[in-house]
């Protein structure tokens, strides 16, 4: 919110005789209060909520042979993500692996699929958004827990297309 719109929503609450209006977002917290005109103590309170810091990473280990046996384990692994095709969140939301917590899950790991078969739902502002394969092949893996929330460009799946 910018200074101009704090500015018009204060002379709306004042215009519409109510005594205190609170607002927050996830990053801002206003408080407007109004009593009758000529008040001095009329307050306006506008709140930046601190976002959270990102927390560093771990400091790896000294000892240079667990670093030495870290890193080809790492380029091994990444060498063998590369011949699978990621599937990622098209959208910020709820992942969900089943449409009802009573059926059955819509793809598991080992399954062949093919181009356009629902993976999964994601669910944003209580619609629930069909998940749909780009490609045909095998569920190599699944990267994102049952019900939690996914970020757009998120890493969903894996897929073997061979």
């Amino acid at each position: 919110m910018d200074l101009k719109e704090i500015q018009n929503l204060i002379k709306f609450v004042a215009k519409s005789g109510a005594s205190e209006v609170k607002l927050e977002t996830e990053d801002l917290k206003i408080t407007i209060r109004t009593g009758p005109l000529g008040r001095e103590h009329d307050t306006t309170y506008v709140q930046q909520i601190p976002m959270p810091a990102a927390m560093p990473a771990a400091p790896m280990p000294a000892a240079p042979t667990s670093q030495d046996a870290a890193a080809p384990a790492e380029s091994k692994k990444e060498a063998d993500d590369s011949k699978y095709i990621t599937i990622k969140s098209p959208i910020i939301g709820t992942f969900y692996r089943k449409p009802s917590p009573d059926k059955p899950a819509f793809a598991e790991v080992g399954q062949n699929i093919a181009k356009g078969d629902v993976l999964c739902v994601i669910e944003a502002m209580k619609l629930f958004n069909d998940i749909e394969s780009e490609v045909a092949g095998k569920i190599v893996k699944v990267l994102v827990e049952d019900s939690s929330p996914v970020e757009f460009d998120q890493p969903l799946f894996l897929i073997d297309p061979s």
